[in-house]
């Protein structure tokens, strides 16, 4: 298994870009997936892929868009295969799309079916490849060219996601509504519209996902880490580690999962 990551030219929208390859030699693969706070659209060139959350299975074929996932998943590679995704920005979907991004909350779906206008744009980009930095480039040039969706709403909670980042999830409702002269109500219905989990939610994850990359990129120690991200105790800890990744962090660090390994560290 290999993830390799590339720059991109469309800050504002892509968070990055990434080209999963899966040789025979890996296959099949299996890993837990924990969710980022990203929406993606992947494109699949060959090669079986699927997810599975709570029983259900999902094939990731095709182009294939992702809303929100709260909790972690399974992803299995079945075969040797090859994909190209894209990690948009949490707003950017919603830009792109003008659609309420909460429908595909816990969702890989076929990306024609859900929006075939962005289909038939984005299409040429992956029909057209032959290496991965053409489609970065022809990527970056498509993404630019977009009409966005911008308005007030997307303003402020542009302005809570940089406050969120800034702080590492280490912020409250009420402090981020100290910068915003919108209600508490407005604010959910707002954040859950545009990003696709409500504003509470995603801090929560964005704190869980600040300090496991820390802690696979070996900056400081586990223990340390629970205090300095605002863990009361390790039962606090476990109850969120158990609640993103579906077990213990007991089982969790007896493993190995190369492609969450890969992506903390990235």
């Amino acid at each position: 298994m290999t993830l390799t990551y590339f720059d991109n030219n469309v800050p504002n929208l892509v968070e990055e870009y990434y080209q999963l390859k899966i040789t025979e030699e890996s296959a099949p693969f299996n890993s837990a997936i924990l969710p980022l706070g990203f929406t993606h659209v992947t494109h699949v060139f060959y090669g079986k892929q699927k997810a599975v959350l709570n029983k259900k299975e999902m094939p990731i074929k095709g182009t294939t868009i992702s809303g929100q996932f709260f909790r972690s998943y399974q992803f299995l590679g079945q075969t040797k295969s090859l994909s190209f995704g894209i990690s948009f920005h949490p707003t950017a979907l919603f830009k792109i799309l003008n659609t309420d991004i909460s429908k595909l909350d816990n969702k890989h779906t076929s990306l024609e079916s859900f929006h075939p206008v962005f289909y038939k744009r984005i299409k040429p980009v992956f029909e057209n490849y032959s290496k991965p930095e053409d489609i970065v480039k022809n990527l970056n040039k498509c993404l630019s060219n977009l009409d966005l969706a911008t308005n007030n709403s997307t303003s402020n909670i542009d302005k809570v996601i940089d406050l969120i980042k800034e702080k590492e999830g280490l912020i409250s409702i009420n402090e981020i509504l100290d910068h915003l002269d919108i209600s508490q109500k407005t604010l959910e219905i707002q954040f859950k519209k545009i990003v696709g989990l409500t504003p509470g939610k995603y801090v929560r994850l964005y704190r869980f996902i600040k300090l496991m990359r820390k802690y696979e990129s070996q900056e400081i120690a586990i223990n340390d880490l629970i205090y300095l991200f605002d863990y009361y105790d390790r039962s606090h800890f476990s109850k969120d580690f158990k609640l993103f990744m579906n077990e213990t962090p007991q089982s969790y660090f007896k493993k190995d999962y190369p492609l969450i390994k890969a992506v903390y560290k990235k």
